[in-house]
C-alpha cells in the first residue's frame, strides 16, 4: 500500500494504539490529543508528529481520523478556526471512529461535502484490546467510493471493516451492538449468579456452553472474570451509559421502545451511584449482590 499522509485526532484508550497502527504500516502520521503530553508521549512510542491544533493536524493530510468522545467534542475538532473543515484539503477522506449519534455525523459530513472533502462514520467494536492488538470491527456509513479508497487505510487497525450504507448506518448500527451487549452482559449476569449459587464450575460451565446457542464473545472472554469480580478491562460504564443514551435518542425518534436496554442502563446508573464508574461493563453482575 502507498504511504499516506494520515492526521489521527484523539489519542484516548482507543486512538492511542489505533494511531500507532497506521504508524507502524509506513504511513506518516500527525496526531493531536486535547492533552499535548499524551500527544507527545504518542510521538515518542511510534514515528510520527504531533500538532497544537487538530486543523494544523489535518493540514496535509489525505485522511484524516477522529477517536473523540462524543458529539460536542466533534464538533469542536471539525468546526471553527482551528478545527479540521477549515485546513484540510479539498479531495480529504474524513474518517470517524467516535460512537456518537448519525446526526452528527450527517451534520459533519454535509459540512465537508461543501468543501470537497468526504466522510464516512466509522464507530468500532472491540474494545482496548481490540484497538491494542489490531482487530477491530469497523461499521462504516458513507458512499462506496470512498470506502474503497479507505478501507485499506482502515484495515491497519482492523479485522473486518464493512459499508453499512450511507452516512448514518455506521453509527446505527454501533447502537444495535451496544444494545446487545446490554441484553447478553444482563443475561450473563443472571446465568453466572444462578450458577454459582448452585456451587457450579462457572470455567466448566463456560467451556460447555460457548460451543452451544448460548455461546458469545462476553460469554467467553468475561463470565470467568465476572464470577472472579474483575472488572478492569478498559470500557467503563461511564462510557456504555453514554452510548446507551445515544440509543435511546434515536429509538425515541423512530418511534422505537428499548425495555431490556432502559432496565440494563437503569441497573448501571444504580452502579454508578455505587462507586463503579471506572469498571468494565461486565460488573453488571454486582446489581446481584447482597
Amino acid at each position: 500500500m502507498t504511504t499516506k499522509n494520515i492526521a489521527f485526532i484523539g489519542l484516548g484508550t482507543m486512538g492511542f494504539p489505533m494511531a500507532g497502527h497506521l504508524a507502524s504500516a509506513g504511513h506518516q502520521v500527525t496526531v493531536y490529543n486535547r492533552t499535548t503530553a499524551k500527544a507527545q508521549q504518542w510521538v515518542e512510542t511510534y514515528k510520527g508528529q504531533y500538532a497544537l491544533t487538530p486543523g494544523e493536524a489535518s493540514e496535509n493530510a489525505d485522511f484524516i481520523f477522529t477517536c473523540v468522545g462524543n458529539d460536542d467534542d466533534l464538533r469542536e475538532v471539525y468546526c471553527g478556526t482551528s478545527g479540521i473543515l477549515a485546513h484540510a484539503k479539498p479531495g480529504a477522506i474524513l474518517i470517524d471512529n467516535t460512537t456518537a449519534s448519525a446526526e452528527v455525523a450527517r451534520e459533519i459530513a454535509a459540512q465537508a461535502e461543501a468543501k470537497g472533502m468526504a466522510f464516512m462514520d466509522a464507530p468500532v467494536s472491540g474494545g482496548e484490546a481490540g484497538a491494542v492488538n489490531g482487530c477491530l470491527t469497523v461499521m462504516v456509513g458513507g458512499k462506496p467510493d470512498v470506502f474503497a479508497a479507505a478501507k485499506p487505510v482502515i484495515d491497519c487497525f482492523a479485522k473486518a471493516t464493512t459499508l453499512m450504507g450511507d452516512i448514518g448506518y455506521g453509527q446505527i448500527t454501533k447502537m444495535a451492538n451496544q444494545i446487545c451487549i446490554a441484553g447478553v452482559l444482563q443475561g450473563l449476569s443472571e446465568a453466572i449468579t444462578l450458577a454459582k449459587s448452585a456451587g457450579l464450575d462457572i470455567e466448566k460451565m463456560t467451556e460447555v456452553l460457548k460451543h452451544g446457542a448460548a455461546g458469545s464473545w462476553q460469554l467467553e472472554n468475561r463470565a470467568v472474570t465476572m464470577a472472579a469480580d474483575k472488572f478492569d478491562f478498559g470500557f467503563a460504564i461511564d462510557w456504555m451509559r453514554k452510548d446507551l443514551g445515544i440509543c435511546f435518542d434515536a429509538a425515541e425518534k423512530l418511534g422505537v421502545d428499548l425495555p431490556l436496554t432502559k432496565q440494563v442502563d437503569e441497573k448501571y446508573a444504580a452502579l454508578q451511584a455505587r462507586g463503579f464508574n471506572r469498571a468494565d461493563t461486565s460488573v453488571l453482575i454486582k446489581q446481584f449482590d447482597k
